[in-house]
């Protein structure tokens, strides 16, 4: 069972839209998830677009992939590398703790996450 950053059972992060490294709805990891797709985000209009001046445009629709672009309040499970450049940049977008993936913590601190949390939905 996986595990989220507070010590307890991962939770869904979404499946509308559908998230997760996976498509599962989860923000597990395993060894072909090079990006370690885990922090369970509340994307922002800010996020959103330091996401898209960093390379990753997450908010134009690629129906080729399926992926109909996220809006503000999506929820989305995040690179933690990209959460953490995004923090450093001031434009981390909130975090659901219950949904993040324990793998995290290797990458960015509780507290920075604490700083960051919103409750589930």
């Amino acid at each position: 069972m996986a595990r989220n950053v507070l010590g307890g059972e991962l939770q869904s992060c979404s499946t509308d839209p559908m998230t997760g490294f996976t498509r599962n709805g989860c923000c597990e990891t395993d060894a072909q998830d090079v990006g370690v797709h885990t922090v369970c985000t509340r994307v922002t209009a800010e996020f959103l677009a330091f996401s898209a001046g960093a390379g990753n445009d997450l908010s134009t629709p690629r129906p080729e992939y399926g992926f109909a672009g996220l809006q503000p309040g999506d929820q989305w499970c995040l690179c933690a590398d990209r959460w953490v450049e995004a923090h450093a940049a001031g434009a981390a977008p909130p975090v659901v703790l219950e949904a993040t993936h324990a793998r995290t913590l290797e990458w960015v601190d509780l507290a920075d996450l604490r700083e960051h949390a919103v409750d589930p939905r």
